[in-house]
């Protein structure tokens, strides 16, 4: 069978329908493959950071030195499930897609059953076997240990805090673990009606991704490396424990939304004093709701669980994928190779777009150790982001990794809210799954 064979037989001849006009700005995926010269290098993606990236990476004449191609960078902005609908959609129907996907972590499970990722994704296995033991996050995008993107950024969670209403409120900054940290929490809402976290409490894809932050960082996971679920653990059930009773004793605030009105009400009155995000929610979160807040904020590794556990988690990403059997195939394998892989692109990738390195060896870089970040108060960043980085937990995904999603929202929020325990929620979250998939 050809590969847009295999693709309808594994998405449903139906899926041709769903692709609509707002991304037919790009190359057919027929016609002889161009080898060198001028290329226009077509890029999907819901993010403009990265369509800022590559088109400055096409230009960096230092970067694409002793390249075969003079890159082109055709980009189309979408919303993240569209890009991933409408790219199997187009390969279904033998039409236009992308030469270059940009895939957030939570739409690649769509890809990771029937062989949809085989068939649609170049394999990567021979692009990253030189840098093994230095490349970090390939796991989220792997399906049977072949990887099929690049992540974009560590996404590494860390603990930001107000070090004015720290001191204010005599709260050490160096508290060693989560339990401690609750403590005096507690202690600071009960007196002043600050807290020093918060939960989520919107939809579900929010409501699981910050509980799987801290399974994460407790040593826990929703998946292994088979695809098989883990998710029935004690680590799971301390973690959702740990946050229900942190929602009552007021230590963490319930927030529909992390970067919503409510959420910038918060911070902007000073009733929240930290919290742990990823390194990206600098930008999108506290500078983008508090820019008056410049200079109060710090950041710190994760406070440890007492049952063990890692010092940093992680929430989020985008990797790039490369469509294979296409003209420019071998163009957008090497310009990802060049933007990803190398030392120079991913300083640029950093300069340009705050993403962080998923190299090892960068967190030692001189040219990033020496980045003072201004709205932290001029802290150099790179000494935590090299502590987070050497202990950063891996996190797999299945094909079922939505469905569990939307099943276990509703069973967590319930937990958070005290109508039933952590316990009973992930058993009944967990029986929907297993049910569900038996169908």
């Amino acid at each position: 069978m050809s590969r847009r064979s295999l693709l309808r037989a594994a998405t449903g001849a139906g899926l041709g329908a769903l692709a609509l006009p707002g991304l037919a700005a790009c190359g057919s995926s027929s016609g002889r493959t161009v080898s060198s010269g001028r290329v226009d290098v077509s890029l999907w993606t819901h993010d403009p950071g990265y369509i800022k990236t590559f088109q400055a990476a096409a230009g960096d004449k230092a970067l694409m030195r002793g390249s075969r191609f003079d890159y082109r960078v055709k980009a189309t902005n979408a919303a993240g499930s569209d890009v991933v609908t409408r790219t199997i959609a187009q390969a279904v129907a033998g039409g236009n897609t992308p030469d270059l996907a940009g895939v957030i972590v939570d739409q690649f499970p769509r890809v990771m059953g029937s062989a949809i990722a085989e068939n649609l994704f170049v394999d990567l296995s021979d692009t990253v076997r030189p840098f093994e033991g230095e490349l970090l996050k390939l796991a989220p995008y792997s399906v049977d240990k072949i990887p099929y993107g690049l992540d974009s950024d560590n996404s590494i969670t860390v603990l930001y805090y107000r070090q004015d209403l720290f001191a204010k409120y005599g709260i050490p900054e160096d508290l060693d673990t989560w339990q401690d940290l609750a403590r005096v929490g507690a202690r600071v809402y009960d007196q002043h009606k600050v807290s020093l976290g918060m939960v989520s409490t919107g939809d579900n894809g929010a409501i699981v991704n910050g509980f799987l932050q801290l399974l994460l960082q407790r040593g826990g996971g929703i998946f292994d490396a088979s695809g098989e679920l883990v998710l029935d653990s004690a680590e799971a059930v301390e973690v959702l424990e740990f946050m229900a009773q942190g929602v009552r004793s007021g230590f963490l605030m319930s927030l529909p939304d992390p970067y919503g009105a409510v959420c910038g009400a918060a911070l902007k009155s000073g009733r929240l004093a930290a919290a742990a995000m990823p390194n990206w929610y600098n930008v999108y979160g506290l500078q983008a709701n508090a820019p008056e807040d410049k200079g109060k904020w710090r950041m710190r590794t994760l406070p440890r669980f007492a049952g063990g556990g890692h010092v940093a988690s992680i929430l989020g990403g985008t990797a790039f994928c490369v469509v294979k059997g296409k003209p420019n195939t071998e163009a957008a394998l090497e310009l990802l190779r060049r933007v990803y892989l190398t030392r120079e692109g991913q300083l640029l990738r950093y300069h340009s777009g705050g993403f962080l390195p998923t190299l090892k060896s960068l967190y030692d870089d001189p040219e990033l150790t020496s980045v003072a970040d201004d709205y932290l108060g001029g802290q150099r960043v790179f000494d935590v982001y090299r502590a987070a980085a050497a202990d950063l937990p891996l996190y797999y995904q299945a094909p079922g990794m939505q469905f569990l999603s939307d099943l276990l929202g509703g069973h967590i929020l319930q937990a958070l809210q005290g109508k039933t325990s952590a316990a009973a929620a992930l058993k009944a979250g967990i029986r929907d799954y297993r049910q569900q998939v038996k169908r």
